[in-house]
């Protein structure tokens, strides 16, 4: 299967994982402009009104960069739906997404068989995140455009398995697009995804560190002091598997070595409500590798360059 066209305008193949909370307009918008796909969470847009706003702003503003500069390379945007009985707001951004003919609808949870074909109707894409080989089999039924492999050592959420291993089992019965994550912070790491066998990189930890991003500032330069030893997989805080800030379980009174069972455990510590995402902090492995607050632009030439360099030594 050939890539999407409305893919081929990128510097690097690249795209943003859409971060919950921190992604927003000024970080989609930045990495659009500078050439890898830029995403976010509709459910980041709160109110739900918010969304049209947000939409209107993105679309509007890449429009007019592309006008002024037509020999960029400004990739298109995405935006990322839970597919879920609790997303009560589905429909509704489905429909704001369809007003403004989002280029990219990146899906999560269930298989998106419904949305499917409401974003081809309107000549999108979408792409679908997974975790295993089953999950990558119900997204192709649903007739999914491209694949996520969310693999060990990715932030937030993630699956377990080596990316050596899930990419190549996937190969066996997909050969459509497939975007890696897990642990990917640098140009070299993207030359690694694709000679594994994979389109695009998916990289979230890395754009946290970014004036753009809507994270606090002590989050950013935690990620920026962290490495990968400082990373701790738990189902605790939201009931699925995930990465986070060892020491910002730390700071919210919380043993990593020790969490409560969940089950016996409301989260309810004193008059404290420790809460993901706003009090525990999601990061992938590759922290190690992030050694300070960057502008996106800037994330982005580097690893452009890494990437290139990468290559020509490789096929030096």
């Amino acid at each position: 299967m050939a890539l999407p066209e409305a893919m081929k305008n990128m510097s690097l193949p690249v795209i943003g994982s859409p971060l919950f909370i921190i992604s927003n307009p000024d970080l989609v918008i930045a990495q659009c402009i500078n050439g890898v796909v830029g995403s976010f969470p509709a459910l980041n847009a709160r109110p739900k009104e918010l969304l049209d706003e947000w939409l209107n702003r993105i679309t509007t503003e890449l429009a007019a960069y592309k006008a002024a500069h037509p020999e960029a390379e400004v990739a298109p945007f995405a935006v990322n739906q839970i597919i879920h009985r609790t997303n009560d707001r589905l429909a509704h951004d489905m429909e704001l997404c369809a007003k403004y003919k989002v280029p990219m609808i990146i899906t999560s949870l269930s298989a998106p068989t419904e949305i499917v074909p409401m974003v081809h109707a309107w000549g999108g894409v979408v792409f679908h995140d997974v975790i295993s080989v089953k999950h990558a089999k119900k997204a192709i039924e649903a007739g999914v455009d491209g694949l996520i492999l969310v693999c060990a050592g990715a932030g937030g959420h993630a699956g377990t398995q080596s990316p050596f291993a899930l990419v190549q089992e996937v190969r066996k019965f997909w050969d459509g697009p497939i975007a890696l994550s897990g642990a990917i912070t640098t140009g070299k790491a993207v030359v690694a995804a694709r000679a594994l066998g994979a389109d695009y990189a998916y990289v979230g930890t890395r754009f946290i560190a970014t004036p753009e991003a809507n994270a606090d500032e002590r989050y950013k330069q935690m990620i920026v002091e962290s490495d990968a030893a400082g990373i701790t997989y738990s189902p605790y805080f939201t009931g699925v598997n995930g990465n986070y800030l060892r020491q910002s379980i730390i700071n919210s009174g919380l043993d990593p070595e020790n969490l409560p069972d969940r089950a016996a455990d409301s989260m309810t510590f004193g008059s404290t409500r420790v809460k993901a995402w706003k009090d525990v902090w999601g990061a992938g492995q590759g922290v190690g590798t992030i050694d300070s607050v960057q502008p996106a632009a800037e994330i982005i030439k580097t690893m452009r360059a890494e990437y290139q360099a990468t290559r020509k030594a490789l096929a030096g």
